[in-house]
């Protein structure tokens, strides 16, 4: 089992850009390590964003994530607290 890395926004731009710059994706994939899924997904989610934007979209995903696992312990405690 490989091991999940973790590319930070300004990461995940410079290696869009360099794709944008004509390196193959095959030399991506091979010299930073990710899969090619990896980086059509960045591809799809990021594609023409800059660092700042990408960084903000992550932010923002991440208070989503804490909002909806917040909304379910208080959605469950209120179901237990009815019976």
């Amino acid at each position: 089992i490989m091991k999940k890395k973790q590319f930070s926004a300004n990461q995940i731009s410079s290696i869009l850009k360099e794709f944008d710059n004509g390196r193959s994706i095959e030399e991506l994939v091979r010299s930073y390590g990710i899969s090619r899924a990896t980086l059509y997904n960045w591809l799809k989610k990021y594609g023409g964003m800059e660092a700042s934007e990408m960084k903000k979209v992550k932010e923002l995903e991440a208070e989503n994530r804490r909002l909806k696992r917040m909304y379910a312990n208080l959605a469950m405690e209120l179901d237990v607290a009815k019976y």
